[in-house]
């Protein structure tokens, strides 16, 4: 089976966004590039994570050619591989329409660092204009608000994408983006958060790459 290891991660990362509650039924899109081969893993369009196996899995290029596989790919993929052709340290693609993400979204508001968290994709999360799901359009307006500078967006009016140099730190940054998108919810809720300043999302930035067992 070609691609065998990245069929396999995206089944399992799949199934870890309803695990999560990162998503519901089928929403979102998971991928994995192998730079050597030129070649992504992606998610098959309409198919519950829960029921998705490795050889559903397609394998396409960056022309958006399906390569190997049988089934669709996710209509979505224009918004995976325009970061892997512009973007040297994206490896995996994380799209979720996770719920307070996706609040925020609907109000075309960016989620600004109120918490350090927000770090995992930058000095704040920005939110990319609308376009209709699955056209270029819609993948050149998160390339345009994310950039070389984000390793996450809003897409107004839909959901989340985060990008990372490997699926376990693409879908961290979903998961943590949500979390401070929920805490961005609240707080509004309650009065006016207390946003932390530039200087201090630069100090964090550079905190979290010694993070961990690295």
């Amino acid at each position: 089976m070609l691609m065998r290891e990245e069929r396999e991660l995206v089944r399992e990362y799949g199934r870890k966004l309803i695990e999560t509650g990162l998503t519901t039924g089928t929403g979102g899109n998971i991928s994995i590039f192998n730079r050597e081969k030129g070649l992504m893993a992606i998610t098959p369009s309409g198919i519950d994570y829960m029921d998705i196996q490795a050889e559903d899995i397609v394998i396409m290029d960056l022309e958006g050619n399906t390569v190997d596989g049988d089934k669709r790919p996710s209509s979505e993929y224009d918004m995976h591989r325009v970061f892997y052709q512009n973007r040297d340290d994206v490896q995996a693609v994380v799209h979720t329409h996770c719920i307070y993400s996706t609040t925020i979204s609907c109000l075309n508001w960016e989620i600004p660092s109120v918490h350090y968290l927000v770090a995992f994709c930058g000095e704040k999360v920005p939110c990319a204009d609308y376009a209709t799901y699955g056209t270029p359009e819609l993948a050149g307006n998160a390339y345009k608000a994310m950039g070389k500078q984000y390793n996450a967006t809003l897409l107004s009016n839909h959901g989340l994408l985060a990008v990372g140099s490997d699926i376990a730190t693409a879908f961290a940054t979903a998961d943590q983006i949500e979390f401070c998108a929920r805490l961005y919810c609240q707080t509004m809720a309650i009065g006016k958060p207390v946003v932390l300043p530039v200087e201090e999302m630069e100090a964090v930035k550079m905190k979290f790459k010694t993070y961990g067992q690295k």
